[in-house]
C-alpha cells in the first residue's frame, strides 16, 4: 500500500527533481505548452497551477517568491504581465495533462502535453484571423482581376 507517499521521486535526488521540475514550470509558463512524460506532466502541474495564483496577486513578496523558483526573469515578466490577468477570473485548473498516445523511441515512456487552458484559444483565434485575411486578399484580387478584364 502507498499510503503516506505524496508526490513523485522521478527516478532523482531531490536535487535534481527539484531542477528539472523548475526547468518544466519555467519552459511550460514561457512557451505555453510543453511535450514530457505523462508523471512528469503530473508532477510540475501543480506546481504551474501554484505559480499562476501568485501572479493573480502579484505584490513585491509574490514577485520575489515566483523569482526564486523560476529560473529566467523573462518567464517572471511573463508570468505576472499576462498570465496573471489572463487567469484573474479563474477559481484553479490553470493547466491540462493531455495524453498524446505517443511512446518516446528510445525507452517506451508514454508522452504527454502539459499546457495552459485558454492557450489554444488564443493560437486558434490567431490561425483564423490568419486565414480570414488570406481569403479577404484572394477574393481582392479576384475582383481586380475581372475589373481588368473588362
Amino acid at each position: 500500500m502507498r499510503h503516506r507517499y505524496a508526490g513523485y521521486k522521478l527516478k532523482r535526488d531531490t536535487a535534481a527533481r527539484r531542477a528539472l521540475l523548475r526547468n518544466l514550470v519555467t519552459s511550460v509558463i514561457e512557451h505555453e505548452r510543453v511535450i514530457t512524460t505523462v508523471p512528469k506532466a503530473k508532477a510540475a502541474k501543480p506546481l504551474v497551477d501554484r505559480m499562476i495564483t501568485l501572479a493573480k496577486k502579484d505584490t513585491l513578496h509574490t514577485r520575489r517568491q515566483a523569482a526564486a523558483f523560476l529560473e529566467s526573469p523573462q518567464a517572471v515578466k511573463k508570468l505576472f504581465d499576462k498570465l496573471g490577468a489572463r487567469f484573474g477570473q479563474r477559481n484553479g485548473g490553470y493547466t491540462r495533462v493531455v495524453k498524446l498516445g505517443l511512446h518516446r523511441k528510445g525507452d517506451g515512456a508514454e508522452k504527454a502535453m502539459l499546457e495552459l487552458v485558454g492557450s489554444q484559444l488564443v493560437k486558434r483565434a490567431a490561425e483564423r484571423a490568419k486565414r480570414r485575411e488570406e481569403r479577404l486578399k484572394a477574393m481582392q484580387q479576384g475582383r481586380e482581376e475581372e475589373g481588368g478584364e473588362s
